[in-house]
Order: structure tokens, then C-alpha cells, then sequence
């Protein structure tokens, strides 16, 4: 009898697929730490709460870019880019040892949108090369953990970079993360793969292709739909923390640094279950049910007592990260090799970019309606969003002319050579028929 294997080892185990983690994890822990560094640098410098917040929005403004970039992704050779976008970041840090006053915070900002688009360009070259260097059934797994990856930096990055702030300064902040940036290159260089330039015959080449795309899938437009209304009300969420630790538990403010590791460590845990929930169920089911967790630990925020808000921010960590996996997994799985840098991009922008937006609305309404009522209709938000989601019945699979998926990887073409399984009877409910995917 065959031992089963854990998703840690079945992704260890594939050289593309641990080559995809480390970079996540080295990656993960370089970009906390600056991201946390670039907002104290800038409060240090100036001395301003409103400057600081800016320098941090800094990172996220080309988020709004997204499908100009996908476009990118999708008229270029993908570890190519991966690679060049790497180094050019390491080489661009290390300009921050110039800025040294106020009168130069203009230099930090420069380099930390260079630094958002970088981030846009590589997370949908990511997507694009996947589903080509990975096994389709590996993908799960590998999404789930990659995201524990980035989690679990969260848990020791913020007080690394901290504390190297305060010993070195900012520019020795900007150099470790430059080091990681060059790691990440030099690793993705390491990638099995051809690297061919995108198919470009038979597919749209408008910077819309992407939302388009969106649309005429059912599957994936649901998905995208719930993780931008789940990221909205994460960001009202946000808005209710340091309330919550306040007014709520009765704490200093320095206990959202635990709910902080709480949250962190749920994500971790989340991360090594997602990846057998996909081969066992429909994406949007575990979405749904992520959903369900998420806006269960939304409602403890309401309960005064330490422990279950505690219990809460694992949740919340297990959940919200359960709906955005099932959606970059499901476009990963189902959209066209030549499509995917433009649909990754326009769903990053749709998922991620209101959540700053819905912050700084959720601080107003906190202030109209108190705590208790904007946590509830929060956390009652995010589960009826998600009762809908489980509700709405499965999608049939959409296929056009043209339309062969991604790229498949070769042990996927030769397992389904020897036994074609119908999309029915592929486990998670893909659209394997759709995508020649098994």
C-alpha cells in the first residue's frame, strides 16, 4: 500500500514546485520587513502620521496599474521576466542609502512604487508559469503553502525588521531586502523549464482581455467576487482593531502585536489543510466555508474577553486565505497560458485594491456607529456573502474556440494520454475537460 504523502512533502518532493516555496519564503520575509521599515522611515524622518501612511500606500498604487502590467506578463518570456524583475529591484534598493531627510522621503517613494509594480509583474508571471512547470494537481497544495510561507514571515519579520531599523537605519533594511531579491532571482533561474514566449494566435491582445476573461467564467467570476467583497470587509475589520484591543479587552495597544501572531499562526494552519480540501472539493466550497470562518472570527471582535477574540484571529487567518487560494488556484487551473498575466493582474487589482478604501470607511462608520454594530455587520456581511457562494450551483465548464488552457505540465499530459478522466470525476470538481488538465 502506498503511504500517503502530506502536501509539504508532495510539493518537496517536485523541484519547479519547491522551487516556487523558497522564493516565497524568501521573498515573504524580505518584503515584511521592508514594508514595515518603509512606514517607521518615514515617520522618522518627517515626523508625520499623514506622510508615513502615504509612504505605505506608496507600495500599493500600482495595484491600479494591473492590467497594463498583465499585459507585460503576457507578451514576455515568464522566468525571464521573473528573473530580470528580481534583479532590478535588488539593484534599486540600495539607492535608499541616499535618503537620509525629509527633503529626499520623494526618493523613497519612487523606489517603493517601482517596488508595487515589481510586485504585480511577479505575481502574475507566477500564475502564468505554473500551471505549465507544476503538475495541475500539485497546484493546490502548492498555493496553500506558499501562502503559510508568507504568513508565517509575518511572524518573526515585522520584529526583524524592526529591530534592524533601529539598530542600522532604514538602508540596512533596504539591503537585506535587496539580498532576498537577488536569492529569489538566482533560485528562479533554477526553474525546469523551456521558458517559450506566450502563444499570442487566436487570443485577445487587449489590456481588457483580462476582464473579459473574468466575466465568461462563471467559476473564477465568482471567486474573485467573494475574495474582493471578503478583502473589503477585512479592511473595515482592520479599521475596528486597535477598538477592539481598547475598548473591547481592555488591553495596551501593543496587544494587536498578539492578535497579529494569532492570525499568523492560523494562516499557517490553513495553509497545510487547503491544498486536500481542493483535490476534495469544489473551489467555491472551500471558499465558502473559508468565508464562513472568516466571518465567524469577525464576530468575537464583539465578545469582550481575550480568548475568544484570540480564537477569532485564527479564524480569520485560516479563512480569508482559504477564499483567495481558491481563486488563484481555480485561474491557475482554467485560463488560457496567454491570458493568465492579464487576468492574474486584473483580479489582484479587483481583490486587493478597495481594501484601503474599505479601511478608511470602516474608521468613519466606527465612529458613527460604535464598535459592536459595525463588528456584527461586519462579521453577518461575510457570512452571507459566503452562504451565497455554497448556495449558487456548479458552473459547466466554459470552452471556446481556441481556448486549450494552460500550458499543461508533461506528467500531466502523459497521465492523461494513458487514462482520460472527465472533468466530473476530477477531484475538487476542476474544469479539467476545459483546461487538459488531470
Amino acid at each position: 500500500m502506498t503511504k500517503r504523502q502530506t502536501p509539504l512533502l508532495r510539493v518537496l518532493g517536485d523541484r519547479n514546485a519547491a522551487t516556487f516555496l523558497t522564493v516565497s519564503l524568501i521573498s515573504g520575509f524580505g518584503s515584511t520587513a521592508m514594508g514595515l521599515a518603509a512606514g517607521i522611515w518615514a515617520k522618522t524622518l518627517t515626523g508625520s502620521d499623514t506622510l508615513s501612511a502615504l509612504t505605505m500606500a506608496c507600495i500599493w498604487l500600482p495595484l491600479m496599474a494591473g492590467p497594463v502590467l498583465g499585459l507585460v506578463v503576457d507578451r514576455v518570456r515568464r522566468r525571464r521576466l521573473l528573473v530580470v524583475a528580481n534583479l532590478a529591484l535588488a539593484a534599486a534598493l540600495p539607492v535608499l542609502f541616499a535618503v537620509r531627510s525629509a527633503g529626499d522621503l520623494w526618493l523613497l517613494w519612487v523606489v517603493l512604487i517601482g517596488y508595487g509594480a515589481v510586485g504585480v509583474l511577479t505575481s502574475a508571471a507566477e500564475d502564468a508559469l505554473l500551471p505549465s512547470v507544476v503538475d495541475g494537481d500539485l497546484l493546490g497544495d502548492l498555493n496553500g503553502l506558499r501562502m503559510t510561507a508568507q504568513e508565517g514571515t509575518k511572524l518573526v519579520a515585522p520584529m526583524a525588521g524592526a529591530a534592524l531599523f533601529g539598530w542600522l537605519g532604514g538602508p540596512a533594511v533596504a539591503l537585506l531586502d535587496a539580498a532576498t531579491f537577488g536569492v529569489a532571482a538566482l533560485v528562479y533561474s533554477r526553474l525546469r523549464t523551456g521558458d517559450p514566449r506566450p502563444e499570442r494566435t487566436g487570443h485577445d491582445r487587449r489590456i481588457t482581455a483580462g476582464a473579459r476573461e473574468i466575466r465568461r467564467r462563471p467559476e473564477l467570476r465568482r471567486l474573485v467576487l467573494t475574495g474582493g467583497i471578503m478583502m473589503m470587509l477585512s479592511g473595515a475589520s482592520t479599521a475596528t482593531l486597535y477598538a477592539v484591543v481598547d475598548a473591547g479587552l481592555h488591553r495596551a495597544p501593543t496587544f494587536v502585536g498578539v492578535l497579529a501572531v494569532a492570525q499568523g499562526v492560523g494562516s499557517v494552519l490553513g495553509g497545510f489543510a487547503i491544498g486536500p480540501l481542493l483535490r476534495r472539493y469544489r473551489a467555491a466550497v472551500v471558499a465558502g466555508l473559508g468565508g464562513v470562518l472568516f466571518g465567524a472570527g469577525i464576530a468575537t471582535n464583539a465578545v469582550p474577553l481575550v480568548w475568544a477574540v484570540l480564537l477569532g484571529r485564527v479564524a480569520i487567518g485560516v479563512g480569508l486565505p482559504w477564499v483567495i487560494v481558491a481563486a488563484v488556484t481555480v485561474l491557475q487551473r482554467t485560463v488560457p497560458g496567454p491570458l493568465i498575466g492579464r487576468v492574474s493582474a486584473t483580479v489582484t487589482m479587483v481583490v486587493f485594491a478597495p481594501t484601503g478604501v474599505a479601511t478608511a470607511a470602516g474608521a468613519g462608520l466606527l465612529s458613527l456607529f460604535g464598535l459592536r454594530p459595525l463588528v456584527l455587520a461586519t462579521a453577518a456581511a461575510a457570512v452571507l456573502t459566503a452562504c451565497v457562494l455554497l448556495a449558487l450551483p456548479s458552473p459547466k465548464a466554459v470552452i471556446a474556440d481556441g481556448d486549450l488552457g494552460p500550458t499543461p505540465h508533461p506528467a500531466t499530459v502523459a497521465a492523461t494520454t494513458a487514462a482520460p478522466v472527465s472533468a466530473a470525476a476530477t477531484p475538487g470538481g476542476s474544469s479539467a475537460g476545459a483546461t487538459g488538465r488531470g
